[in-house]
């Protein structure tokens, strides 16, 4: 697969993008929790693993956009 470096910048944009929202979203939650906001336990799990899964999702378009970078170092 031939990456140029345009591609890389945007698999590593949308990668921060993801990790500073669901980061932002998991402090407020937390917040939200010690103000003891009453939702169903359900509610916090759900939100709790959206926010795992993005984060991996984040660490996945990282990964690709360093691939992405050194190959278009090396070409």
């Amino acid at each position: 697969m031939k990456f140029e470096r345009k591609h890389a910048w945007l698999l590593l944009v949308v990668a921060l993008w993801n990790v500073l929202i669901w980061l932002t979203f998991a402090k407020n939650l937390s917040a939200a929790h010690s103000r003891g906001e009453s939702h169903p336990t359900g509610y916090w799990v759900a939100h709790t693993i959206l926010i795992i899964v993005d984060l991996v999702i984040a660490a996945v378009l990282g990964a690709l956009a360093a691939k992405a970078f050194r190959a278009t170092r090396s070409s």
